[in-house]
C-alpha cells in the first residue's frame, strides 16, 4: 500500500507547487514571493502549508531573516529545478516542431573561446539548418557549470577544466591551442625579432581576470622569468576589449593563438615562447541529459569549425598545436 508521500508525489504534486518551492528558495521570504506573484501573503502561506501537509514533511523553517529550506526542502527544490527545466525544454521542442523550426541550442561560452571558434560554428549551423536557433551565454566556469548541470544550457565551449569522472560531465577536446604574448601593431616591441623577458618589465599589461584558468599559471611564468607582477594593468575576460585596448596603448597581453591572429584586427605576436599551460579547448556536456537534434548538430558544427581553424593554421604555416 503506497505511503502518504508516494500518493501525493504521484497524484497531487503539480508544476505550480514546484514553481512555488523554487521561488521560496530563491527569495527566502513568503512576503517577497507574494509580491512577485501578485497574490496575498496568506495565500502563499496557505499553499506552502498545504504542500507540507500533503507530503507529511516540513520543507521550510522560519528564521529571523526569513525562511530557510530544511533538508527535505533542499532535496525537493533541487529536483523541482530540474523538472521545471525539462518542462521548459519540452515546451521549446514542441513549439519548434509546430512552427517548423529546427529547434534551439543554448550554449555556454567562456569569453576567451567566443571570438573565433564559436562564431565559425554558428555560421556552419546556419548554413546547414537555417531554422535551428541558438542562444549564446558568456560567463565564467563558476557561473556556467551549475547551469549545465541543471539543463539550462546544453553545452559549454571553452578551455576544458580539470573535472573528475564522478562530476557527471563528459567532454571532447577540439583544439590544442598555444598561448602567445601579444601587443598592438604600433607597439615599440612589435617589430623586434629577438626579445628578452626583461624587455617587457616597463610596459603596462592586459591580464586575464583572476577567475580565468590562464591567470595563475601565467603568474608562475612571470615569476620563473624573474619579472615582478605588473603594477600597471587592467583585467578582463573579454578578447574584444583586450584587442581594442592593445590597439590604442603600449600594453602587452596573453591570448590564444587563434584569437591573436584575427584577420580583421590582427595583433603582433612577440617572439617569446610560452610553455603549455592549459588543457585543450573543447565541449562539455551533462552525461545524464539526452541530446536534442539541435545539440547534436551544434556539436558537429563545432567539430567542423575546429577542423577549419586547424586547416587555416596549416596553410599559413602557423600551427596552433
Amino acid at each position: 500500500m503506497p505511503t502518504q508521500l508516494d500518493w501525493y508525489l504521484h497524484l497531487n504534486l503539480k508544476t505550480r507547487h514546484l514553481r512555488l518551492l523554487v521561488m521560496l528558495d530563491d527569495l527566502g521570504s513568503l512576503k517577497k514571493v507574494a509580491e512577485a506573484t501578485h497574490v496575498t501573503l496568506p495565500a502563499v502561506s496557505r499553499a506552502l502549508a498545504e504542500l507540507e501537509r500533503g507530503l507529511g514533511l516540513e520543507l521550510f523553517v522560519r528564521t529571523s531573516q526569513g525562511i530557510r529550506a530544511t533538508e527535505y526542502g533542499e532535496c525537493l527544490v533541487r529536483h523541482a529545478r530540474n523538472i521545471l527545466t525539462d518542462v521548459q525544454q519540452v515546451r521549446d521542442e514542441l513549439n519548434s516542431l509546430y512552427n517548423g523550426s529546427g529547434g534551439k541550442i543554448n550554449i555556454g561560452v567562456y569569453p576567451a573561446s567566443s571570438s573565433v571558434l564559436v562564431p565559425k560554428a554558428l555560421h556552419l549551423l546556419k548554413q546547414r539548418s537555417p531554422n535551428t536557433n541558438a542562444q549564446v551565454i558568456e560567463g565564467t566556469r563558476p557561473l556556467l557549470l551549475p547551469q549545465l548541470w541543471e539543463g539550462k544550457i546544453d553545452l559549454i565551449v571553452g578551455r576544458l577544466p580539470a573535472v573528475p569522472p564522478s562530476s557527471g560531465f563528459d567532454e571532447k577536446a577540439l583544439l590544442e591551442e598555444r598561448l602567445v604574448l601579444v601587443t598592438g601593431p604600433q607597439h615599440p616591441l612589435a617589430k623586434r625579432k629577438h626579445l628578452q623577458w626583461s624587455d617587457l618589465q616597463t610596459y603596462p599589461w592586459v591580464l586575464p581576470s583572476p577567475a580565468s584558468q590562464i591567470r595563475e599559471p601565467f603568474e608562475r611564468i612571470l615569476e620563473m622569468q624573474g619579472l615582478e607582477f605588473p603594477k600597471n594593468y587592467i583585467e578582463t575576460m573579454s578578447v574584444q576589449i583586450a584587442r581594442s585596448y592593445l590597439y590604442g596603448s603600449d600594453a602587452i597581453s596573453v591570448l590564444a593563438n587563434t584569437a591573436a591572429r584575427d584577420k580583421f584586427q590582427p595583433l603582433a605576436v612577440l617572439p617569446l615562447a610560452l610553455p603549455p599551460m592549459l588543457r585543450a579547448t573543447g565541449i562539455m556536456w551533462n552525461r545524464n541529459r539526452p541530446f536534442s537534434a539541435a545539440t547534436e548538430l551544434m556539436m558537429d558544427c563545432l567539430e567542423g569549425a575546429a577542423e577549419a581553424i586547424r586547416e587555416t593554421a596549416r596553410s599559413q604555416a602557423n600551427p596552433v598545436f
